[in-house]
């Protein structure tokens, strides 16, 4: 979803979507999301029990999990409201991965109370969990390694280089922990990492593979426990840009059978199932932050101004990452009009494109965002004042359906105290 010819509409159906839900809002594609989840399936079916954990905080709406957990998907949960939603759209069990970093007691009762599988992100939280679940472990522990100087991070990645990233455990930590967990009759054990966020190299993963393929024939020969899965992580990227391509599924299933083979087969350790949990990838191009041009501005630069802001989408201003831009009516004319594309808040950094050639805009045009279905309204925030759009999907049926409404004032006052206040609101 990189360029004009990926759009799923036209002006005139957005048009007609406006007169009932105005902009700006985030548009998403049932269709594409489930086309893209069984692919994503098919090309790892030769993987026994291969599940994709649905990284809940790429987009964080329970229409958009339930579509996922039809098509077979788990979910990634990193905090207690993630662990309810899941909980709320019946998944249970191994089908929740809860990976957190310093993690509240409280949110590791709840992740063992649903039976989730725990991921432990520093070895120190062994005893800390122990504390919180009343002397009791689970029977399943999986440990989330960080390799350190051990692995190159590439260029853009967001996670930054392992070595000073805070999560995980140091490869020596990594041993001593399944050591003790052993010791406490733990019996079922899994392992993983996650070394790359909007990552396209494919070889990138094959090579996470081997790395955790590498640890698991070593630590089950010098420790004697049995593992029964890997996480190989998420970060699989999608391509913002129009010259940049998809992850090549094929190389990456292919590699990482070939190792299996080579690695897991030949140590009569399988089987050993392979687990990932992607979320970028899965809802990311399916998505489109959909806002009017409302402000034209001719000073040292041409300023183009719309009803959405960097509460609506924060990537570009944290990242300063792309997002191509459609002006809808005029995908095919010339784009000879370089503009700075901005929204409303008080920040010089509130932009979603700079010295962006596009075709000439007019105050009422509609401007597309694409690939906005991953931390993008997940990031949202009320800086300024500003209320949080809605998400609507269009279902494989061709009708429109809001899946969350736009934020009201009411909703922004909601929290104050105003318990025998003198301050009166709406």
């Amino acid at each position: 979803m990189n360029n004009n010819k990926d759009l799923f509409f036209t002006k005139s159906q957005v048009e007609e979507i406006t007169k009932t839900f105005p902009t700006p809002f985030h548009l998403y594609d049932e269709k594409g999301i489930r086309e893209n989840a069984r692919n994503l399936y098919k090309k790892f079916s030769w993987i026994s029990g291969f599940m994709n954990y649905f990284a809940v905080k790429a987009c964080p709406n329970p229409y958009l999990m339930e579509i996922l957990k039809e098509e077979g998907m788990g979910a990634d949960c990193s905090s207690l409201p993630e662990l309810l939603l899941a909980e709320k759209i019946g998944l249970k069990g191994e089908q929740i991965m809860f990976t957190s970093n310093n993690t509240p007691a409280n949110e590791f009762r709840k992740a063992y109370e649903l039976g989730a599988i725990i991921n432990l992100d520093d070895i120190t939280h062994i005893s800390f969990l122990e504390e919180s679940l009343g002397g009791k472990l689970p029977e399943l522990i999986c440990f989330r390694y960080n390799p350190g100087p051990l692995r190159a991070t590439a260029e853009g990645n967001v996670i930054g280089n392992p070595q000073d990233a805070k999560y995980g455990l140091t490869r020596e930590q990594l041993f001593e922990a399944y050591k003790i967990m052993k010791s406490k009759g733990v019996k079922r054990f899994g392992l993983h990492t996650m070394v790359a966020s909007n990552e396209l190299r494919p070889e990138a993963f094959v090579q996470t593979a081997e790395m955790l393929f590498d640890l698991v024939v070593e630590i089950s020969a010098k420790l004697g426990i049995k593992f029964e899965f890997i996480n190989l992580g998420g970060g699989m990227g999608i391509p913002y840009k129009p010259e940049q391509k998809p992850v090549d599924l094929n190389f990456v299933s292919n590699g990482i059978k070939k190792l299996y083979e080579e690695k897991i087969v030949k140590n009569k350790l399988a089987p050993l199932k392979v687990v990932m949990e992607n979320g970028r990838m899965v809802t990311g191009p399916f998505d489109y932050l959909i806002t009017r041009a409302i402000h034209e501005k001719h000073i040292y630069k041409e300023y183009i101004g719309v009803d959405a802001c960097m509460a609506n989408l924060m990537r570009p201003a944290l990242y300063g990452a792309y997002h191509h831009i459609t002006v809808l009516g005029k995908e095919n004319a010339s784009c000879n009009k370089k503009y700075d594309i901005v929204g409303s808040l008080c920040e010089n950094n509130d932009k979603f494109a700079v010295d962006r050639m596009l075709p000439e805009i007019s105050v009422g045009d509609l401007l597309v965002i694409h690939n906005a279905g991953a931390h993008g309204y997940a990031m949202g925030f009320n800086y300024n004042g500003k209320l949080r759009s809605a998400e609507l999907l269009l279902q494989m049926n061709g009708k429109v359906k809001m899946i969350r409404r736009a934020e009201t004032p009411n909703d922004y006052f909601v929290t104050f105290n105003f318990k025998d206040s003198k301050y009166k609101f709406p």
